[in-house]
């Protein structure tokens, strides 16, 4: 098994070169260190994980040891010298930007640092970015600013190149194994499992591996390519798919909606003498327009997993078709892997039978238009198509030519 590298940085799991980096940042050694850095990797790669075990060591006495008061209130965000932004909707205004600058601006109350973690920089607004953009060109000194995107290129130019860049890789499917036997306790067998199936995404796969409703979910999606029969089934399923995703946000968002509105309602002096009936609803109006956004967010980020899981469908059925994967042995065919663990493999092993007729059934060069319609629904999420409309669109193209 391999050797976790200790300390904050446990779950940074295959980002070995990482962890050197920021070690040796945080270790003080001649030019390692900078006032800002970017953060990048694919989803799950645990671009989070990284910046806050990076802001626990920056103020650990002992450069990260994930044991001392410092590195626990570092990483839970209860450090006054660690601001961790994440947010939940679908943009960071400048509003929420110049607040962090006047932060990053103040000294250090107790730590060595003030240190601003920003998980979803690639989410920051045109306006905002402008004043991003100043607090890291004139850094107070010892400010420290951890910014994170998927890609250096969702992050606009003048303030990716004002940032030192530390990219992440795709974990192997046997080290977030290792993970979830280790952290989580799962067994070895649904441990192997999950990460298969996440691909790599610590989170993700930590959630198939806990929760088996979201195991069958995923099954369920797997099943779609199979049951598009008719252009009233690839109706039907597009409505059930986004139902499903607007009833996830819903349950996902109630108790917190709920808890904001009242906590608004007792601020704004509801029920009382000196409530004021004009300002009271643009308050309520601004905030229901913010649980909308956060819903809307959460809803596009379930029909991406959807989409997620129909391409790992076909990818497996393009390995197969042009050969890329090889027949099992016998014992390894129930989890439809190669003999050396570090080859290619199927990622849905478990389904090789139905795989395998999906490859009979049509080209390789049908597969990939599959594919490009994958990417094509995604896109039109992320401009903004209504749900329904692009899951259709979608169904629609992968019925044609099965």
């Amino acid at each position: 098994m391999t050797q976790l590298p200790g300390g904050v940085w446990d779950e940074l799991v295959g980002q070995e070169r990482a962890v050197a980096t920021l070690q040796r940042a945080v270790s003080g050694e001649a030019y390692a260190m900078t006032h800002a850095w970017l953060v990048t990797g694919p989803p799950g790669s645990g671009r989070s994980n990284a910046a806050r075990a990076f802001a626990a060591a920056l103020q650990c006495p002992r450069g990260g040891c994930g044991q001392c008061n410092e590195c626990r209130t570092s990483l839970s965000g209860a450090h006054p010298d660690v601001t961790l932004v994440r947010t939940e909707e679908l943009s960071i205004g400048v509003k929420q930007v110049r607040d962090l600058v006047r932060r990053a601006a103040m000294s250090p109350t107790m730590g060595r640092h003030q240190v601003i973690v920003m998980e979803d920089a690639d989410r920051v607004t045109d306006q905002g970015a402008d004043a991003l953009l100043k607090a890291i060109e004139e850094p107070a000194p010892k400010t420290v600013w951890i910014l994170c995107a998927p890609t250096a290129d969702d992050v606009i130019v003048t303030i990716r190149s004002r940032c030192r860049a530390l990219a992440l890789s795709t974990p192997r499917d046997d080290a977030v194994a290792q993970l979830l036997q280790w952290r989580d306790g799962i067994d070895a067998e649904v441990a192997s499992h999950a990460a298969r199936a996440a691909q790599g995404h610590i989170g993700r796969a930590r959630v198939l591996a806990r929760n088996e409703d979201a195991r069958n979910r995923r099954h369920a999606v797997l099943k779609i390519p199979g049951q598009l029969v008719s252009v009233g089934a690839c109706l039907t399923a597009a409505d059930n798919l986004v139902k499903a995703a607007a009833e996830e946000a819903s349950k996902a968002t109630e108790a917190t909606d709920a808890a904001e509105r009242q906590k608004l309602e007792e601020a704004l002096g509801f029920g009382t003498k000196g409530a004021r009936p004009r300002q009271a609803a643009a308050a309520l109006k601004e905030l229901e327009e913010q649980q909308k956004a956060r819903a809307k967010r959460i809803q596009r980020d379930a029909l991406d997993r959807v989409l997620t899981e129909l391409t790992t469908w076909y990818r497996d059925v393009l390995a197969l078709q042009t050969g890329a994967i090889a027949a099992p042995l016998p014992a390894q065919a129930l989890h439809g892997q190669m003999p050396s663990s570090s080859g290619p493999h199927l990622i849905n092993g478990e389904m090789r039978p139905q795989l395998e007729r999906s490859a009979r059934a049509c080209s390789p060069e049908v597969t990939l238009r599959h594919i490009d319609a994958i990417i094509a629904c995604r896109e039109a999420l992320e401009t903004n198509v209504a749900p329904l409309l692009a899951m259709e669109s979608l169904l629609l193209s992968l019925a044609e030519n099965r």
